[in-house]
């Protein structure tokens, strides 16, 4: 089932972007005081409690201005508006309430879905259900006194939230294919990797007719799953691609990784791994994408007993962004070992869904805390794991609850992930931590309850 959308409205510079920032728990948004700084609907995966969902941010809202991307970013934000199975209207608790809300309220009316309103700035807890009170007004039910900035009355909002969205025990979709975009270099054999997949005997073939020329979609079926394989153009440096075709080209590329469960990145063996594939590993796991490094032309390359472990080695000192991804060599031409791609990618894809119950999660943690504990910062006070939860999947996303962020620097997040890593698994895919801080009384609370319940 696909996760629940929430769209954020209101009028401009109200905190919009600073709380899906807070929803998302990512900084993604871009938050500034100049007002129209956001255009175009901008997603983002969030969670609370047992639920994922998505948050859309939207452009201010202005009826009755039709000057400049107004009208653009109006038709962006009802089209957020459209799709979303809950809105939260955001105003400012600071300025209070002005005639753009009142306005922006007479719409909300009259749209088929439940609205939460979010009154922000609110950073008092004294001053804030005052600053709130005024609300009432707009007939929108309770407004919610909440701080972007600060998280305040966040909680309070998205448990009411949870409340409109669908239930999870709905009956499963029929599988969609797996999405497995193939990039690369020019010339590094991607349209060859393609013809092979499908010489297979037993793929059925179906061309899907797009809007591109350069990134073509085929369906390929093999046994009871169904493949989606994108051939992309291939991907120059930047300052070697001329404005055009190949500009345009390129940038479908970059949107078929966004788009694909699994990348296949084709690595030429002739050549070794370059500069511009070490950026494209780079793309992969900032997406988030499962992936399978494909060392094609394997047949070129003069061999003895040491040969595949010394490109090995340099191929993993060169692409160590996707120090998780299956590497395979095979030979396009020849269709030596190719089959065996797609066995990856299933591994890849599974791995990229999977979910780890929280207590084998914590189990592996309680490990790694038992071989290397946490740092002592330079004010003498050591950083503490309390526990750790699952809390989104493609990628795995894990989020550590812990006394203070900043005390666990670069060096102990990159051993926590190699420990689970080497618990768990989770070949072929990217993880995410979230490192979220939390008082100690209020960890004490959460696992009381869990232990109730």
């Amino acid at each position: 089932m696909s996760r629940p959308i929430v769209a954020v409205v209101g009028r401009p510079n109200v905190g919009k972007s600073t709380l899906v920032n807070r929803l998302s728990g990512e900084a993604f948004s871009i938050v500034h005081d100049l007002p129209g700084l956001t255009r175009d609907r901008v997603y983002r995966p969030a969670f609370w409690r047992d639920r994922e969902f998505t948050v859309v941010d939207t452009g201010g809202l202005v009826f009755d201005d039709d000057t400049e991307f107004l009208p653009l970013i109006r038709k962006q934000a009802l089209t957020a508006a459209a799709e979303a199975c809950a809105l939260i209207f955001v105003v400012d608790g600071r300025e209070g309430l002005v005639g753009a809300d009142w306005e922006i309220a007479e719409w909300l009316r009259i749209q088929p879905k439940p609205v939460l309103l979010a009154v922000n700035k609110c950073e008092s807890l004294k001053d804030g259900l005052a600053q709130a009170a005024e609300f009432w007004e707009l007939g929108l039910g309770e407004p919610f006194a909440i701080s972007g900035i600060h998280g305040n009355g966040t909680g309070e909002l998205l448990d009411q939230l949870l409340t409109h969205f669908p239930p999870t025990d709905v009956e499963p979709e029929a599988a969609e294919p797996l999405n497995v975009a193939i990039v690369g270099r020019p010339n590094v054999g991607k349209s060859s990797l393609l013809n092979a997949f499908l010489g297979e005997e037993r793929a059925i073939v179906s061309p899907i007719s797009g809007t591109t020329r350069d990134a073509i979609d085929t369906l390929v079926t093999r046994g009871d799953r169904t493949y989606r394989l994108i051939d992309t153009a291939g991907i120059r440096r930047k300052k070697s691609v001329q404005y055009g075709p190949e500009f345009f080209g390129i940038n479908r590329a970059f949107k078929a990784i966004a788009r694909c469960s699994v990348a296949l990145l084709v690595i030429d063996t002739v050549d070794g791994a370059t500069d511009q594939d070490g950026k494209l590993a780079e793309r992969i796991l900032t997406e988030g994408k499962a992936c399978v490094v494909v060392a094609n032309k394997w047949d070129a390359i003069e061999k003895d007993s040491h040969t595949i472990y010394e490109y090995t080695e340099k191929l993993r000192a060169k692409l160590d962004y996707l120090n998780f991804a299956p590497l395979i060599f095979v030979s396009a031409l020849t269709g030596k070992r190719v089959p065996e791609i797609l066995e990856c990618v299933d591994r890849a894809a599974e791995q990229h869904q999977r979910r780890v119950p929280t207590g084998v999660l914590n189990e592996a943690l309680e490990e790694a805390l038992t071989w290397y504990t946490p740092p002592v910062s330079r004010g003498g006070r050591q950083g503490k794991i309390y526990y750790c939860t699952q809390v989104a999947t493609a990628p795995p996303t894990i989020v550590l609850f812990v006394n203070d962020p900043a005390r666990f620097g670069d060096n102990y997040r990159r051993y926590i992930e190699k420990q689970f890593r080497k618990s768990l698994g989770f070949e072929g895919t990217p993880l995410r931590f979230l490192w979220r801080g939390k008082k100690e009384r209020e960890v004490d609370r959460t696992l009381n309850r869990a232990v109730k319940v």
